[in-house]
């Protein structure tokens, strides 16, 4: 979810910069506000089920407004410590 929210917000921006898309930046914005407000709804409730850092929801759901490739890049970095973690037969 996080990396369509990212590719939405791509879009948004390519829209927003090019004249004449008002409709499309229009449709690009609410898809990426209600991806983010999805997002940060998911990751509060994975931070309390513990299956999400606390530092990764943070990152989701503060800097995810106006940069949600920053989140993304947060997933990314976590499955890898996870897959490591996993390797090397420490609990996470």
């Amino acid at each position: 979810m996080s990396f369509v929210n990212s590719t939405a917000f791509t879009a948004l921006l390519f829209f927003w910069l090019m004249p004449g898309y008002a409709a499309e930046t229009a449709v690009f914005g609410w898809i990426h506000g209600c991806l983010w407000i999805a997002l940060s709804v998911l990751s509060i409730v994975a931070v309390r089920l513990h299956e999400i850092p606390f530092w990764l929801a943070v990152v989701v759901a503060v800097v995810g407004g106006v940069g949600p490739y920053a989140g993304t890049a947060g997933f990314v970095v976590e499955t890898r410590n996870r897959r490591l973690a996993a390797a090397a037969g420490t609990p996470r």
